[in-house]
């Protein structure tokens, strides 16, 4: 197989990259190692920034977006037995954030592939890449047993953290940045109405939780834990009892309890790789980077990488130049490593950590009181939570 950009995943940012290139006249395939059924069925939380909802509005993705995403104008979050909400539309002068879970966005973008005959190869796993200093790069799979070559011009990895292409590039030169956190989230998914119409953080001294809705009627909740918590760890009471002494606050309406259909732990991380590119091979989205769920970056840090190199591999068939390609990394590490700042800040400051002093504890709460209580906080945390530019 011959094309232009050979894209390995399926995921958001394969499938959104591929779409903007698509758009742009340049031809692309994507290799992906599931099937497309799992693909799209993938449960996934997610908050779009308003950079990311504009961005696919721009690209006629945004349909559906306004009939079922639910656009969000404020965060309250909970400490001190009192409600401290911060309107980030108001501090921002109107920008916004939707939730619209990530498995809406993949269906979408899936959507908008399949209807232009896109090349996708489901159930490829591949087993290597070669030639990345070269000028035709080879992607080496296997297709029902058989294996296979796709020649391209570029290779873009948007293969998750646990996929092959950030493997590809050498040892030597590169740099690994980790954070691991000692907890994670148990993650729970109720029928049970939302007890307000904001996303609800509660800072308590026992454990971190929130509420977040899904639709109307189906919230989806979380309640801070050990990172290898067995589930079954956690009866419905002990959920609901924790959720209620974590969130409830007097003179706002209690958590809604209901049926729990699902419930996981997620452990916490934050990671960076860089550069983010090697000669012919680039790195996007959670192959590059991983961040805490809190500030809702995963997904929105993916489409700010994609965005970037499809302009940059425009510029390079459209105008034979390449600037943009050869400062892919660093003018997504500039976003990224401001990203990480925030979500990792947010995640020191809102969860308890086992044998924290006092010190500790009261620089925590010193730093809500800023973020919740003064204009300058406000704005801060407003600015990064609806989205950093994205060339920025």
């Amino acid at each position: 197989m011959r094309t232009q950009v050979g894209i390995i995943g399926a995921g958001p940012s394969g499938l959104m990259l591929s779409h903007m290139l698509h758009l742009e006249g340049i031809e692309s395939v994507i290799i992906e190692r599931s099937a497309q059924e799992h693909v799209q069925s993938r449960l996934r939380a997610g908050v779009l920034e308003q950079g990311t909802v504009e961005m696919m509005r721009s690209l006629g993705l945004g349909e559906r977006i306004g009939q079922f995403g639910l656009e969000q104008h404020s965060i309250d979050f909970r400490f001190g037995g009192e409600s401290h909400p911060i309107n980030f539309h108001e501090a921002t002068q109107g920008r916004s954030a939707w939730v619209y879970p990530q498995h809406e966005v993949v269906k979408d973008l899936m959507a908008a592939r399949t209807a232009t005959d896109a090349q996708m190869l489901f159930e490829t796993p591949v087993t290597a890449i070669d030639g990345i200093d070269g000028p035709r790069p080879v992607v080496r799979y296997e297709k029902d047993g058989v294996p296979g070559e796709l020649h391209c011009d570029f290779v873009v990895g948007c293969d998750g953290f646990r996929g092959i292409s950030r493997h590809a590039i050498p040892a030597n030169g590169s740099l690994v940045h980790e954070r691991i956190y000692p907890f994670g989230w148990l993650g729970i998914l109720a029928d049970a109405a939302p007890a307000t119409n904001e996303v609800t953080w509660g800072c308590h001294e026992d454990g971190f939780a929130m509420m977040s809705i899904r639709t109307k009627s189906i919230t989806r909740l979380y309640l801070q834990c050990a990172p290898d918590e067995n589930p079954d760890n956690w009866s419905d009471d002990r959920i609901w009892s924790e959720l209620h002494k974590r969130l409830d606050v007097p003179g706002l309406p209690p958590i809604n309890e209901g049926r729990i259909t699902q419930k996981g732990v997620t452990a916490m991380r934050s990671f960076l790789f860089e550069p983010m590119q090697h000669g012919r091979l680039f790195l996007a989205g959670d192959a590059a980077h991983i961040v805490p769920p809190t500030g809702a970056k995963g997904l929105n840090s993916a489409m700010a990488d994609v965005k970037v190199l499809a302009r940059a591999l425009e510029q390079h068939y459209r105008r034979s130049a390449d600037d943009l390609l050869e400062s892919y990394s660093r003018t997504c590490l500039k976003r990224m490593w401001l990203v990480q700042r925030f979500s990792a800040g947010l995640c020191t400051m809102v969860h308890s950590f086992d044998g924290d002093s006092s010190f500790i504890k009261r620089l925590q709460r010193a730093d809500l009181e800023y973020m919740t209580g003064t204009h300058a906080g406000r704005l801060q945390f407003s600015e990064n939570f609806t989205g950093l530019p994205i060339d920025a």
